[in-house]
């Protein structure tokens, strides 16, 4: 099956279609789980899916850490390795470059790098990456290797990493060639940048990638600011390429991108909100810590399939306080339920064109409490 997006309808910016990968579609808006180093903390596969979750990210820097991507190739992949037969995308190891900062040393052939684990030296090429994560993992969607800058960024220092990262791209590219049945996705950068963002994005596709992503926000700007970015930014990209905004972020953050023409997503927040009991809901986060949850005998939200609907408030303050493994399960489960009924939502908003009411409606629930 050929590697594809069709876009099923619009409303202003706002996209709903379908990505079609040879391992299943992934409807968009999506937002896809994040598997660190082959699991998504604290959940088992069948329960990511029974979130509807389409398709799961996979870190490539952890993984080529341990198990490592030649034992990975041995046991089958990733998909046979942790179960899951449905899409996978894999980061580049880009954003270790940015936030493992203190051990790694970048240069124009490659990123240097100490393992955090044991302290051993790493060698990343574009190539490598290309060839770890196409090859040794089996990613359905591959990332060119980036360098990401942390806010704020000096404008020279912006327009440097911009312009490794489209050097980077092009032998990404140049290694991963034209397959059918997989995806490679360019990264714009530029930071706060209108101009570098532009450039960045009209070299990316003089390159030629299946999807873009927008890299270098959710790095400290802030809501207000990454929105000012995205006012201009995904409309520099194709419209007929997905639009892939890189670990964002909080449901507002989500409903705002989709707004201004944003695809796909991904973050760490819902299951890391999970283990530190906190739960995100229609009318914003929960922490089930709080004392007014002892005797609450409310489900946490009977809209939402899982374990939202079987257990009370009290129930998951009691795990939560007594720091029972149960309580991550349960508040992570939840809260990668929330996050796919938010996107299933707004799919479904785009399509019928009542997007800006659903929009409004968010707003008013989400951000007033």
């Amino acid at each position: 099956m050929p590697f594809s997006f069709q876009i099923a309808a619009t409303e202003g910016r706002a996209r709903t279609g379908v990505l079609k990968t040879a391992r299943g579609d992934i409807r968009t808006p999506a937002f896809m789980p994040v598997g660190t180093a082959a699991t998504v903390k604290a959940m088992t596969v069948d329960q990511v899916a029974s979130t509807g979750a389409d398709i799961l990210l996979g870190n490539t820097y952890h993984l080529m850490l341990r198990p490592g991507p030649e034992r990975m190739e041995r046991l089958g992949g990733l998909h046979k390795f942790m179960g899951w037969d449905k899409p996978i995308l894999t980061d580049s190891g880009g954003f270790q470059v940015m936030s493992l900062a203190g051990i790694s040393k970048v240069k124009e052939e490659a990123v240097t790098f100490s393992s955090h684990i044991d302290g051993s030296k790493h060698v990343l090429t574009p190539e490598r990456s290309i060839e770890i994560q196409a090859d040794r993992i089996g990613a359905d969607i591959s990332m060119q290797l980036d360098q990401c800058v942390a806010f704020p960024a000096e404008k020279d220092a912006a327009r440097k990493a911009m312009e490794l990262s489209i050097r980077w791209g092009a032998r990404s590219k140049a290694q991963f060639g034209t397959r059918e049945a997989q995806g490679l996705f360019g990264i714009q950068q530029g930071s706060t940048f209108e101009d570098l963002r532009r450039q960045s994005s009209e070299q990316l596709q003089e390159i030629g990638f299946d999807g873009y992503a927008i890299g270098g926000l959710a790095v400290g700007e802030g809501h207000q600011a990454m929105c000012e970015v995205l006012d201009y930014a995904p409309e520099m990209l194709p419209a007929d390429r997905p639009r892939y905004l890189m670990g964002v972020g909080k449901p507002i953050d989500l409903v705002e991108a989709v707004a201004r023409g944003v695809d796909m997503f991904d973050c760490v927040l819902p299951t890391r909100a999970g283990r530190h009991g906190q739960a995100w809901t229609w009318d914003g986060p929960m922490n089930l810590k709080n004392a007014r949850f002892a005797e609450d005998q409310d489900p946490l939200d009977p809209a939402i399939e899982g374990p939202s609907s079987r257990y009370s408030k009290a129930y998951l303050h009691h795990l939560i306080r007594a720091d029972e493994i149960l309580g991550k399960v349960l508040l992570s489960w939840h809260n990668i339920a929330f996050y796919q009924a938010l996107t299933a939502a707004m799919r479904e908003a785009i399509l019928h064109g009542r997007f800006e009411s659903f929009r409004r409606d968010f707003h008013a629930r989400h951000v007033s409490n």
